[in-house]
């Protein structure tokens, strides 16, 4: 297939943590902030061109797509193909839908730009459930994380537009703290080595890499999904404001990710509903120069299973942040504890001295 290119000068974040994802709070977050950044600050400004690799993108007119043997991709489920989008789901109850490359994908750094579309007639909160783009192992199999199976093996990134652990919440009649409340719709990303289960009631906390709050239903404008993996730099971002500026959502290094993997979009929708809509599915093929260095270590270490490096410290810096608000509590409970305590003791010790003191004059 013939590649279209385009090249810019592109300038490595120096900092890891450089897009506010989330407040980090804790010593063990910090450590794992050094770490990461020690090894940033080694990479110096690379040249970047991209390609379009058309083989594994999807756009209009949508030419062949769900035919057998005519494209590389294929419609599951209740998605349909119309002259203006690839609808996954239509806005309805209980239907789930996919789209999936037919041709894995070896590509070593690349980036995917997602146009999509989530409307309905719900309104906010009494809709659901969101839609996921995928970079996987397996392909074309059903099941009930955004309509794709549970415990898979690769990359997901999750539009989520449904909050359900704040109505279980409150169905225990239970809040959020002020520190963990989320704002719906939120994007999140999560990487599955074939055990790990994807928590709905928590909406993925317990096993996502990081995310943001991305306000994207019933929108007149455009709005875009962003996701780079380069020199195993996971980034994501959005752009749905219509200013066609690119804000961050996510940024984490040491992201391990096999190649030969699948790319797809899937939706499901349950009791709440709505229309979960792909424009087109654009990837680009990123060559980013490697040192010497970089190039024997990528061949020696080939990656087979799906891993985040340092995986332990981020979920201990988000679990702390969680309990940060209780954290602050007992902090200023018992830093007034500790100055009462001071207090009474410095009257003790000078109505001594002053009891002393008066002794000597008698």
């Amino acid at each position: 297939m013939a590649a279209a290119s385009r090249s810019h000068y592109y300038r490595e974040p120096r900092s890891p943590f450089r897009r506010k994802i989330m407040p980090f709070k804790s010593y063990w977050t910090f450590a794992f902030l050094i770490f990461t950044a020690s090894k940033c600050l080694a990479d110096d400004d690379h040249e970047m061109e991209e390609f379009l690799k058309r083989e594994y993108s999807l756009s209009k007119p949508y030419q062949g797509v769900g035919s057998l043997g005519s494209s590389h991709w294929e419609l599951m489920g209740d998605a349909m193909v119309t002259t203006e989008q690839v609808r996954l789901t239509p806005d309805m109850h209980s239907r789930q839908g996919a789209v999936w490359s037919r041709l894995p994908c070896h590509l070593t750094d690349w980036e995917m730009q997602v146009h999509f579309k989530i409307h309905g007639q719900g309104k906010k909160n009494l809709n659901g459930d969101g839609l996921a783009i995928w970079y996987t192992k397996e392909r074309a199999q059903k099941g009930p994380v955004f309509g794709n199976m549970d415990n898979f093996t690769g990359l997901g990134v999750f539009v989520d537009t449904y909050p359900n652990e704040e109505k279980h919440l409150e169905a225990q009649k239970k809040r959020y703290t002020p520190r963990t409340q989320r704002i719906f719709p939120f994007v999140l990303a999560m990487v599955g080595n074939g055990s790990i289960s994807y928590d709905h009631e928590q909406d993925g906390r317990p096993t996502e890499l990081g995310g943001c709050n991305a306000m994207v239903r019933n929108l007149k404008h455009d709005t875009f999904l962003f996701i780079r993996y380069v020199r195993r730099r996971l980034t994501v971002m959005i752009d749905i404001d219509g200013q066609h500026e690119w804000r961050d959502c996510l940024d984490i290094p040491g992201v391990r990710l096999p190649k030969g993997y699948y790319f797809g979009a899937t939706a499901i929708t349950g009791d709440l509903s709505d229309n979960h809509d792909i424009i087109s599915l654009k990837l680009y093929q990123l060559t980013v120069l490697r040192s010497r260095k970089e190039e024997e270590e990528e061949e020696e270490e080939e990656i087979t299973i799906p891993s985040v490096d340092n995986i332990e410290l981020l979920r201990l810096g988000q679990t702390e942040e969680g309990m940060s608000g209780l954290a602050i509590f007992f902090t200023v409970f018992f830093s007034m504890l500790g100055c009462i305590f001071l207090i009474v003791i410095g009257l003790v010790v000078y109505s001594h001295w002053s009891e002393s003191r008066r002794k000597r004059f008698y």
